[in-house]
């Protein structure tokens, strides 16, 4: 019997990207991963690939139309941060479940999110859009130092950094406002957003259909960066902070127009309780949909390829336990030749995933944010604590071994 179809719209290479078409079999559906260069996905899941141009929504509807004329398509989506959009307004133009387009596209753009928050009631930090170097300066001395500068579109902490003056904040926007395309080679609009930092612990929650699954604890590598190094999830809230960050990210995600499939909002608590750092209408990277798979037996990969195919998809728990993950970070340039003592992080209790993601012989360079990962040690606990423990503990025996370029090349 011929199977309906899932179709993707491009997906992430690393991560969880890769389980949404094994998530898609699960529930009887064929898997189908549209891509502008199929070569970028030697092993995606087992997805059947077919080219397509993902840059443009009537590329994306008439390959699915096409599809679609011998197999019924079921749902449209995506697992990369980058083409929401376009799965979205294609899904909706085939009438298949998706969120509004118009929304999105709102969501996507930092800026135009901001002011849709702060509208909206939901607390944000101070902030101005900036298109210059100079609108930059005078934003930075309206808000006060230090400010957060950092691009309107993006992920994964790229192009994010904390100013601490003048100099740091014209040298960084000037690098920034200069750059005309992503790391996928996608346009990108030349603006930044110039925010207030506000100090205090950083969590996400992560939410299904307008529903918050948990809030998951954020550690982050040493300021003027924001790269995260590792997550524990559920988060160890006193109650009354759970609900106030819960609400937050609920309201948030009200006001913003995403009621269907997963959102990863993030927030910090400051002084004066949770402000809404950026709200992302995807599931979170960085591994946390594991962890939460772990820690409650809830799939959010399963749950969300069951939401944009039309599927009754609700959140039943099955455990009460604890995981986290901790990154294995890149602390400098160079050739990796190895990483040792991943029998050793292995063997730790608790431990149950010790993963390289470079293999010998690939060039390092410290960027500042998740491209500094190459690997992770994941642990499981009866809590959250006890994951964390084990997850440090396995972190420290991994090291990565590197050689000067110079000295690779000799």
């Amino acid at each position: 019997m011929t199977r309906d179809v899932f179709v993707l719209v491009e997906s992430n290479t690393t991560g969880t990207g890769r389980l949404f078409p094994v998530a898609a079999r699960g529930l009887g559906l064929h898997p189908v991963l549209l891509a502008a260069d199929p070569s970028r996905y030697a092993s995606v899941g087992g997805a059947e690939v077919v080219p397509a141009d993902t840059d443009s929504v009537e590329a994306v509807v008439a390959a699915c139309r096409r599809i679609g004329a011998e197999r019924r398509v079921a749902g449209v989506a995506t697992s990369s941060d980058y083409y929401v959009e376009t799965a979205a307004a294609a899904a909706t133009a085939l009438g298949l479940p998706a969120n509004a387009p118009a929304d999105l596209a709102a969501v996507r753009d930092k800026g135009v999110q901001r002011r849709r928050l702060a509208e909206g009631g939901v607390r944000v930090p101070r902030f101005v859009v900036a298109d210059t170097v100079e609108q930059v300066l005078t934003a930075a001395e309206e808000i006060g130092y230090p400010v957060v500068v950092k691009p309107v579109t993006g992920s994964g902490s790229l192009g994010v950094l904390l100013c601490a003056d003048p100099a740091g904040a014209a040298r960084h926007a000037e690098a920034v406002l200069a750059r005309g395309h992503n790391e996928r080679g996608r346009p990108v609009p030349r603006r930044v957003t110039v925010e207030e930092f506000v100090a205090g612990p950083e969590y996400s929650a992560e939410i299904l259909n307008g529903v918050v699954v948990g809030i998951t604890a954020k550690h982050l590598g040493a300021p003027p960066l924001f790269v995260e190094t590792g997550h524990d999830f559920p988060a160890g809230l006193p109650p009354a902070e759970r609900t106030a960050v819960a609400t937050a990210a609920t309201d948030a995600v009200r006001v913003l127009g995403l009621g269907l499939g997963p959102v990863h909002v993030e927030l910090r608590v400051g002084r004066d309780g949770p402000v809404l750092i950026e709200v992302n209408p995807r599931l979170a990277g960085g591994w946390i949909p594991r962890l939460v798979q772990e820690a409650t037996g809830v799939d959010l990969i399963l749950k969300t390829v069951e939401a944009f195919s039309g599927r009754s998809s609700t959140v039943d728990a099955t455990n009460s336990g604890g995981a986290a993950i901790r990154f294995v970070m890149a602390e400098g340039d160079g050739v990796l030749r190895g990483v040792d003592g991943m029998a050793e992080a292995s063997a730790v209790a608790g431990v149950i995933d010790v993963e390289t993601y470079r293999e010998p012989g690939a060039e390092i360079t410290v960027a500042g944010d998740f491209r500094d990962r190459i690997g992770h040690v994941l642990a499981r606990g009866a809590s959250a604590a006890e994951a964390a423990e084990a997850a440090e503990a396995g972190v420290r025996r991994v090291r990565p071994v590197l050689a000067a370029r110079e000295e690779a090349l000799a």
